[in-house]
């Protein structure tokens, strides 16, 4: 069965420090406004209001070193990460109860498959069989 992906958005992984603090600076050097400061309300996610770029940007607090990293989005995260290994990427992880699943391209770039927050169509995302 077909299914649908596209990119989502991306995360900025900011190593330790405070939440706001990074938030803050990446909202203004984006001119993005903060939607969210604390999503989870565990201390480690700002969502920034990426809406007028259609995408989803958020500041994430983490134990690794600092990068920016994509989301692909898709109505089928097994379908899509299945699709993406067989073009060379390969799975690194499934945090959270597998709500989405970490892969690695072939130049070493670590990215994400999560679910769709909206309805993908022909018109809004690529279709793959």
């Amino acid at each position: 069965m077909a299914h649908h992906s596209r990119l989502a958005g991306f995360i900025i992984d900011c190593e330790g420090g405070a939440l706001d603090a990074h938030a803050e600076f990446w909202s203004r050097a984006l001119g993005l406004g903060i939607v969210d400061p604390n999503e989870g309300d565990d201390g480690r996610y700002a969502v920034l209001d990426g809406s007028p770029l259609g995408l989803h940007i958020e500041v994430q607090r983490v134990e690794h070193p600092p990068r920016v990293h994509l989301d692909i989005e898709s109505d089928d995260i097994e379908a899509e990460a299945g699709r993406l290994i067989a073009l060379g990427a390969r799975e690194i992880a499934r945090p959270h109860d597998s709500r989405w699943i970490v892969l690695e391209a072939p130049t070493g770039h670590r990215f994400c498959v999560v679910r769709s927050k909206r309805r993908l169509t022909r018109s809004n995302a690529n279709v793959h069989d």
